[in-house]
Parts: C-alpha cells; structure tokens; sequence
C-alpha cells in the first residue's frame, strides 16, 4: 500500500530546522485543508503520472483537484488574462517558460522544504520556480529494424537505418533534439551550426525521416530510430513492447530540461497551491513523477524497484547539459525553421 505524506511525514522532514518553519508548515496545511480545492492547467492525470498524486492530495488532505490541460503558453497567458478573476491556482510549464511567467508577474514563491535538495540550476532564487522532474534528449530504436542500438551521435552517423527527429522548428521535443546535438558536436545555445551539419550530412545519406514519431507509427514499425524526450521513449516502449525497443541517452552528450509548477500570483487557493509543490517535491510526491516515467530532479530519493526498472540508469547521464543561456537559445530557436529549410531540407532525397 502507497505510504502517503501525511502531517506528520512532512513535519519530521524539518526535525533538523527551526521550529517556526514547523509551525509555517503545520498552518499551511491548515489553510489548504479550508481552502478545499486545487485548480490546474497543463496537468491532467495521463502527464507525469500527476494522477497518484491528485488522488494522494485529496486522500490525504481532503483537496478536490480538477485540470484543464493547455500548453505552458496558454497556461501563461490564463494567469495574466484572468489575474483577480483566476480559475486556476497552479500550473506546470517548460523550462524555458518559467522566466517567462516571472517577467510577466503571474506567479507567485514557494520554497518547499526539500529546497536545498533541487540543483541550483534547475530553480529559482526567490522560489518563483523549480523544476520538479527532467527531460533528457534520447534514442528509441526498434530492435526488428536495428541491429545495433545506437549510444552515441556519431553511432546515429554511421548507422544504415533511417532517424526520425519530428517537426523540426515546430515541436519543442524536435528543437531540443538539435540543441542536444550542437552539445555534442561542440555548439552551444548560440551556435546549432554543428547539428545543423550533423543532420544535412543525414539527409544527403537519405536518411532523415519526417514520420511522426509517435506511438501509433512506432507500434505499426514505421519508426527505425527516433529521438524523443527520454520519458516520452520510455512510454512508448513499455506501452508497446518493452523487448522490442532500447532506449538510450546520447554518450558524447545530450540536453536536460524539465518542468515547473508555477502558482498563480492571483490564486483563489494559494495555500492548497504551495500544499501540492511540497507533496510533489516529497519523496512520495517525486516516486508519483518516476511512475509517469518522468526523471526526479531530487537524486536523493530512493525509488522502490520496480519504479527505478522504467528509469534509465544514472550512469548514462553523465553527459547531459543543461541550457544556461536562455537568450542564446531563444534567437536561436527563432531563426532554426529558416536554417533547417535552407541547410537541411534541401538535401532531402
């Protein structure tokens, strides 16, 4: 039976701190169990397994939970249309929106106790933002169609198979697969030149698929190699055939990203919002994220092991990046359509 993050549970994580942050806790579970209710966007049960920990909040802590799912843009722009008048209290975005939402004055900060545990990179100062679990560029290969798994990029190179890489300029999963090649090749945020020229030489080979790769055309075979967020390859090879597939991270290096919750400055149930960011940054709350395939940002959590089985081992993420120049990335991100029609496409046989 699932051990839920009961008042207890949460107050013995702060046994080694001061008793007024005890007492902070112990009111904001009481103000979250009158408040009753918390409202999401860009949540819904079948993402990150967010289900279990819906259903734990509400178990344990009484909390009604209801999500209208949108993308980490239209949750944005929700929280500034709306402000007084909000209909959500708590949102998950990318990465690269988490600035955003600050900049624009939507959200508002909650550091929970398990702070000092979550990278510096992957959170805010003030508390506006932290990435609850990650993302990392990889590649899913149908082991019927691929005699050799690729581990690396220059594997991917000098393969016979052809590479699906999805709506390049479009799809945020597809701009990072070219960002975590430039990694690799020696680019950067600011400089995609290097897999710009990693992916014509695949498209003068012949090799570079536009097939959606989904679970639908993976299923079907129609996918040899593809590259996919590692949750989302992870998924899709446990909901087809775990044998039929192998998924690995790119060993001469790959991009890490994630998402954030962000609490909506005009929250009409603030304290059930802070309530959810600690129970999802818990240890119970990050196992919830693990089950969903999506990668903790706490390392410190011990996954039971049949969660720790979907994962890929640690030792595969020691050439990871994370972006660091969010500028860099967004000219960057702005001008690849043109770039990939003009140095890619045009080699497409």
């Amino acid at each position: 039976m699932k051990t839920l993050l009961t008042r207890v549970t949460l107050l013995a994580a702060l046994s080694s701190t001061a008793g007024a942050q005890a007492a902070d806790l112990n009111e904001l579970i009481e103000a979250a169990k009158k408040e009753g209710a918390v409202y999401s966007v860009g949540m819904p049960d079948s993402w990150a397994n967010w289900k279990d920990t819906w259903a734990d909040l509400k178990g344990q802590y009484g909390l009604k939970h209801q999500d209208t799912d949108m993308s980490s843009a239209q949750e944005i722009a929700k929280f500034e249309a709306e402000k007084h008048n909000a209909t959500a209290d708590i949102g998950d975005v990318g990465f690269a929106f988490a600035r955003v939402a600050v900049a624009k004055g939507v959200t508002q900060p909650y550091k929970p106790t398990t702070w000092s545990d979550i990278p510096d990179w992957a959170k805010d100062d003030d508390g506006h933002w932290a990435l609850a679990y990650t993302g990392t560029i990889s590649f899913i290969s149908n082991n019927n169609l691929v005699k050799e798994a690729p581990q690396s990029w220059d594997d991917l190179l000098q393969g016979d198979y052809k590479v699906t890489v999805g709506d390049v300029g479009v799809a945020a999963q597809a701009n990072n697969a070219i960002l975590a090649a430039a990694f690799a090749k020696g680019g950067d945020e600011g400089n995609l030149k290097p897999a710009i020229d990693f992916f014509a030489e695949l498209a003068k080979q012949g090799r570079l698929s536009f097939t959606n790769p989904g679970v639908a055309n993976l299923e079907k075979g129609e996918v040899e190699v593809a590259i996919l967020w590692d949750f989302n390859a992870l998924n899709y090879r446990d909901q087809i055939d775990r044998d039929r597939f192998t998924v690995t991270i790119p060993q001469d290096g790959s991009v890490i990203s994630g998402y954030t919750t962000i609490i909506n400055k005009f929250a009409k149930n603030p304290n059930a919002a802070k309530l959810a960011r600690e129970y999802i940054f818990s240890d119970q709350g990050q196992i919830n994220l693990a089950e969903g395939y999506a990668r903790p940002i706490r390392s410190n959590v011990t996954l039971p092991e049949s969660v720790a089985a979907k994962l890929i081992s640690n030792d595969q993420y020691t050439n990871v990046h994370p972006v660091t120049d969010f500028s860099a990335w967004e000219k960057s991100a702005r001008t690849l359509p043109r770039q990939w029609q003009e140095n890619v496409l045009i080699h497409q046989q």
